[in-house]
């Protein structure tokens, strides 16, 4: 446990290593911090810090940094939270109150606004299909053999795919399967949809097994289907100064590549609000980096992960204002929102719906 000096001490040596990518120097912080003790009891305080696993030695300086142990005490029992300029808050402003189609352009526009406020990588990807409820499903009859399956979720994601048969299907039966596939499916998690064939198999209903299993297998591939990644920003670490170091560029670089290592660490994220990972303590991929994740929400809903990616000198204060700003804002009502504007945006599907249907027919008309 650290005493109240120390924990003044290592506070502002990593505060004062945030600004400046320096070691720091017991000079430094007795000049700059105001720390009523002299610059020699600084000096032994910073050995003791060091012992303790809290800071590192560059073999080069003189003075300390920081390692993932005290960068992990200082964002759990030290932060202090930051606060937003009045101009930053007025360019979030301007960015939420974009209108959006779907739940998948107000995550891009949420990933590029943090990246511009924080100005490190952000990544993002939508909801985890754990945590979607099934709102609706609609069938589309688009020839005698072709369907279109639409599934809107509470989160205001819309899944759809077209569906080929080997048999004719009326409008009739399309209804009857819009029906009964509601009546089955409402309500439920979108990994429901993963359940063996035989729970789908209604007694109330005479169309063919084969009708029942092409819906299935194509509703599957479209809801198990490799999630869409989003970034924004990547070139903004090659503006710090840790990426001057050709190594570390390099492995930035890797992790960006490395797709599924980001996705599980996003996915890991679904429960908290936030989460930081630091350093050292993770992966040896992303030794060098901390990531902050975020569950983006709107209304309560969650409407995907977003993840700010830098070096473990990161601006964590800043970063963590700027997510709970955003949050708080579109918990308010930013972009798309409840109520009229949600059933305008539900008549708009309708439309595009109807407009896709006709499009198909021309295409395969004879």
């Amino acid at each position: 446990m650290l005493n109240d000096r120390k924990k003044e001490i290592l506070q502002a040596i990593i505060e004062e290593y945030i600004q400046t990518a320096d070691p720091v120097s017991s000079k430094a912080i007795v000049e700059k911090y105001q720390i009523d003790c002299s610059s020699a009891t600084v000096r032994n305080e910073m050995a003791e810090l060091e012992k303790k696993g809290y800071l590192d030695k560059p073999h080069t300086s003189a003075g300390r940094v920081p390692s993932a142990k005290g960068y992990r005490f200082y964002v759990d029992e030290l932060i202090k939270e930051d606060s937003l300029s009045l101009e930053e808050i007025i360019y979030i402003q301007s960015k939420l109150q974009t209108k959006v189609n779907q739940m998948k352009d107000l995550t891009k526009i949420t990933t590029n606004t943090l990246s511009e406020i924080t100005h490190y990588p952000t990544v993002s990807i939508g909801p985890n299909k754990h945590n979607q409820i099934i709102e609706d499903i609609k069938f589309v009859l688009l020839g005698t053999q072709t369907m279109m399956a639409i599934i809107l979720t509470d989160s205001g994601i819309i899944k759809e795919t077209i569906i080929k048969f080997d048999e004719d299907i009326t409008e009739e039966q399309v209804k009857t399967l819009t029906f009964l596939f509601n009546n089955k499916l409402k309500g439920k998690t979108l990994d429901y949809i993963d359940r063996p064939i035989e729970e789908y198999i209604f007694s109330e209903m005479t169309e063919s097994l084969d009708v029942i299993t092409t819906i299935l297998e194509e509703i599957k591939k479209v809801i198990n289907a490799e999630d869409d990644v989003y970034y924004e920003g990547a070139n903004k670490v090659f503006e710090l100064p840790e990426f001057k170091d050709f190594e570390m560029a390099k492995n930035f670089i890797n992790v960006l590549d490395e797709k599924d290592t980001m996705i599980g660490k996003l996915n890991e994220s679904i429960d908290d609000d936030i989460h930081i990972y630091i350093g050292d303590e993770e992966d040896n991929e992303l030794k060098d980096f901390s990531i902050i994740t975020f569950n983006n929400k709107v209304h309560g809903k969650s409407v995907g992960t977003i993840g700010i990616i830098g070096p473990k000198r990161m601006d964590y204060a800043k970063v963590i204002a700027a997510l709970k700003y955003i949050n708080r804002r579109m918990n308010q009502g930013g972009l798309l929102t409840s109520g009229d504007e949600k059933q305008d945006w539900k008549r708009k599907k309708e439309w595009k719906w109807k407009k896709k249907k006709k499009s198909w027919k021309r295409k395969n008309k004879n």
